[in-house]
Order: C-alpha cells, then sequence, then structure tokens
C-alpha cells in the first residue's frame, strides 16, 4: 500500500496502474533518493511457484534490454513473498493518453514515434525476446518527445491457454492482438509487428481498426477481417504508409515484414520521402508532465530574435569567413561563421548513395529536421569502412572548428575533407570520436578546402541508422 517500504529502500509514493498480474506504484528510492516504479506482482500468483519463476526470468530478461526506447530495469526483490520488479521511472503520459488527449497524430509525428517504437521492439527482439502486448498503453512519453517501450515480457509469464480463460488479460490487449496470438498458436516478432500496426493505425486515425463490445468479439474481427485503410479517414496519408500498416496488419505472419527491423526502415523510408517532397516534420511529439503546463509554440518570437541579431551582426561589423574570386582562402584563421551546405551522401562502398536528397536537411538551420543514412541491420556496425554527409563550403576556406548534433548519439565518426565533392577526400580530423551526447565539436587543421565530409563509421547502440540534424562551422 501507499506509504509502505519495501526492501527498506522502495518507499510506495503513489498508485499509477494496475493490471491482470501486477500494479505499478511511483516509489522513492531511499538509498539514492530518486524516483522510480515499481511493478509489485498480485498476492493470488504469488503463492504459485510457476508464477514466480517465470516473473524472475522475465525480469532477468527484461535487465538486459539496455536502449534509449525501452523503460530500463534496475532492480529485482521480494517483500513480504511478492515479488517485485524495479524500472526508470518516466515522468510523462502514455501513448494512449497523447491519442485521447489530441487526436489524430500529424503524420511525421506518428512516423517518428512509430519509428523509435520499432527500434526498441527490434532490439528486443535481437535479443530474443517477444513483448506480446504492444500498444499505446504500453509505450510512454519522457516530456521530450522520447517514446519507450514498457512491460516486456509480461505476456509471456502465462500461456495462451491460461490467457483465454482470463477473457485475454494476459493475451494482450484484444485492441491490439494479432490473430495467430488470438488463436493460441505459436507468437514470435511478427506478432508484435502486427501489434505496432495496430497501433500507427490508432496514432493515424484516433480509433481502433476493429472495435468490438467485447473481447471474444475484437478478437475474432481480427482473425477474419482485412485491415481496413487509414487513407479512408485520413487522405493525407500516403500511399506507401497505408501499404505498409496493411502490410504489418497481415492475417498470415508470413506475409507481414520479415522483422521489426524491416518495418522500421521501411517507416524511415516513409518518413524520408516526406522530407523530400518538402513536408517537413512536424515538431516532436511532447508528453506533457503533470507537474507543468508548456506554453503553445511560437515562431514568431524567434524570427524576432533572428531579425535583432541579424541588425546587431550589421551594425557590429562581425566577420564572415569569405573567400577571393580565384579560389584562395582568405580570412582562414579569423574564426567567422562559415556557412556550409548539404549537398548529398559520400557512400563509395555501397554506391547507391544515402538518403542524398535530405543532405540539405542538415544544414538548413532547423533542427527537427536532418540527414539519415541507411537502416543497417548489421547495426551498430555499418558492414563497411563507413558512410557520409557532404558539406560544400563555397569555396576553399581553412576550417577551424565544425560541429554538428545528432538525435542518435553513440555514434563515431571523422572529418573528411577535399576540393571535389566526389572525393578523394583527407582527413583533417583522422581519429574517430564517439558521440555521446547529441552534440559532436571537431577541432579542425591542416588546410583549405571547399568539401567537408562528417564520415560516419559505427551507429550508436541501439540504432540502426545515424542522423545529423544540424552543422556549423568556423
Amino acid at each position: 500500500m501507499v506509504g509502505d517500504v519495501l526492501a527498506d529502500r522502495y518507499e510506495l509514493e503513489e498508485l499509477v496502474g494496475t493490471g491482470g498480474m501486477s500494479s505499478v506504484f511511483r516509489a522513492h528510492d531511499r538509498l539514492l533518493d530518486r524516483k522510480v516504479a515499481l511493478k509489485i506482482l498480485h498476492q493470488h500468483y504469488s503463492s504459485d511457484d510457476d508464477y514466480v519463476e517465470r516473473f524472475k526470468r522475465e525480469a532477468r530478461s527484461v535487465a538486459a534490454l539496455s536502449h534509449p526506447n525501452i523503460v530500463t530495469v534496475i532492480d529485482r526483490g521480494e517483500h513480504g513473498g511478492r515479488q517485485f520488479i524495479v524500472f526508470e521511472y518516466v515522468e510523462g503520459e502514455t501513448l494512449k493518453r497523447l491519442i485521447e488527449r489530441r487526436g489524430p497524430a500529424p503524420v511525421p509525428n506518428a512516423l517518428e514515434l512509430g519509428i523509435q517504437v520499432a527500434r526498441g521492439l527490434a532490439f528486443a527482439h535481437q535479443q530474443g525476446l517477444i513483448h506480446r502486448d504492444v500498444k499505446p498503453q504500453n509505450v510512454l512519453l519522457n516530456g521530450d518527445g522520447r517514446a519507450k517501450v514498457t512491460d516486456f515480457g509480461i505476456a509471456r509469464s502465462l500461456n495462451v491457454k491460461h490467457g483465454m480463460t482470463q477473457t485475454g488479460t494476459v493475451l494482450g490487449t484484444s485492441d491490439y492482438i494479432a490473430p495467430e496470438q488470438a488463436q493460441g498458436q505459436r507468437v514470435d516478432e511478427h506478432s508484435d509487428v502486427y501489434s505496432l500496426g495496430v497501433v500507427l493505425y490508432e496514432l493515424l486515425t484516433s480509433e481502433v481498426p476493429f472495435p468490438g463490445e467485447n473481447f471474444v468479439a475484437v478478437a475474432m474481427r481480427h482473425i477474419n477481417e482485412e485491415p481496413p485503410s487509414v487513407r479512408d479517414k485520413r487522405p493525407d496519408v500516403s500511399l506507401r504508409l497505408d501499404d505498409a500498416i496493411r502490410r504489418a496488419m497481415a492475417k498470415r505472419p508470413e506475409d507481414r515484414f520479415p522483422t521489426m527491423d524491416a518495418f522500421c526502415a521501411e517507416l524511415e523510408a516513409c518518413l524520408a520521402e516526406l522530407q523530400a517532397a518538402g513536408t517537413l516534420p512536424a515538431r516532436p511529439v511532447v508528453a506533457r508532465s503533470r507537474r507543468q503546463h508548456r506554453p503553445r509554440f511560437s515562431l514568431w518570437p524567434l524570427v524576432v530574435a533572428l531579425l535583432v541579431l541579424a541588425a546587431a551582426v550589421a551594425v557590429g561589423g562581425v566577420l564572415i569567413l569569405h573567400n577571393d574570386n580565384n579560389g584562395t582562402p582568405s580570412g582562414g584563421g579569423s574564426g567567422g561563421v562559415v556557412h556550409l551546405r548539404g549537398i548529398g551522401a559520400y557512400d563509395p562502398i555501397g554506391g547507391d548513395g544515402e538518403h542524398d536528397a535530405d543532405a540539405p536537411n542538415a544544414t538548413d538551420g532547423n533542427p527537427g529536421t536532418y540527414w539519415p543514412t541507411e537502416s543497417y541491420r548489421t547495426a551498430p556496425s555499418l558492414g563497411k569502412a563507413g558512410v557520409g554527409l557532404v558539406l560544400d563550403a563555397g569555396k576553399r576556406v581553412d576550417l577551424q572548428q565544425l560541429t554538428f548534433t545528432t538525435s542518435t548519439p553513440g555514434l563515431s565518426a571523422e572529418i573528411l575533407a577535399g576540393n571535389s565533392a566526389g572525393g578523394p577526400f583527407d582527413a583533417v580530423v583522422g581519429r574517430a570520436q564517439t558521440v555521446t551526447g547529441d552534440r559532436a565539436e571537431y577541432t579542425i587543421g591542416g588546410g583549405a578546402y571547399r568539401y567537408y565530409v562528417i564520415w560516419i563509421t559505427r551507429l550508436g547502440d541501439g540504432f540502426h541508422s545515424a542522423h545529423i540534424d544540424e552543422v556549423s562551422a568556423n
């Protein structure tokens, strides 16, 4: 109960949710003075050795899932014969609550969230763990637009036969259940692909595809009826995205995407098409904390601030690095701003390019857009020496510093340079640097070049592609 202290450490503060197998509390970790989430197995399961052992085994499995889009397991224990698991506490709201509060999501936002969930699930699948209860209620939004999947493995703690006799409590929520799961057949990663397809349908329409009066009625519709088209309710959704969702929700597992990675790659391609068409992604969907209310974002203060800054620059006579007409660098060491322009990808080994059309997104001044690499199944390895983003300085300049931001931290990159857009390129920062946060800063030296390349040699752990959000230089 609220107020109890478990294991002389975790003080229960508030009941935040309850389900068929367990209850979840917000708790205070007295030892480390932080908030955590505590999942406690229901009393009537605690006396069943089989249930308890499976609960422990699932806790151990989920503890191995270290990924930015998966809620982290911190600890496991027992108190008064009750099993509990300790998770990181995510201050925000569930994806289900967001849908209820805001209705259908803008297409770019829905894609961004779907991609994040797919990345987390793909990582779990690589570790041999199937979720089996993918639904918006099990996706937490942390207030900064990041989605985190929770409740891994709980559905696996009971077999399908038991789940059916308990009105589907453990089978998974009927609105999102895969046909084979509803029929008690073998469940694998294709089942999670199906459920994520349903989640995306709901994100885009704010409705589930197969509503019904009870569990059995809904389950039978999943088994027998073809998935509806998102475009019937959202004509602004592309044919490609509509096809992707319907393929994910195919009745036969073998007709769906072969892996969650493949589904994720297709969603990334749909998002890239929006960018290439000039439809910039909307700002990330942010889950508001219950403790604060954020004002609606407006561009006008930013525009005014930029105009004021431009006037100040003009009046102050700030020196901007420039070249003379014959291409010889001038002002090479002045420390002025160099305006780089993303012009394409450098992919000498792959040869097919990597989202070349999105290269300008890395230098457009909008941190909400980015240049992405292709999605690599071999992640974090690229399976080759590297791939790069080519930046054009306009003329030869002697860069002193290059900085970029990324929404896929953990990647490793070095800086190359040359005087032809297609290479060859020399290393001007020859040792690859691992980006531990969302920003990387390189000190450069070694001559004047027109073209610079952010050469990525490794992806961040848990990511199957790398994003370069915004580049600046001086």
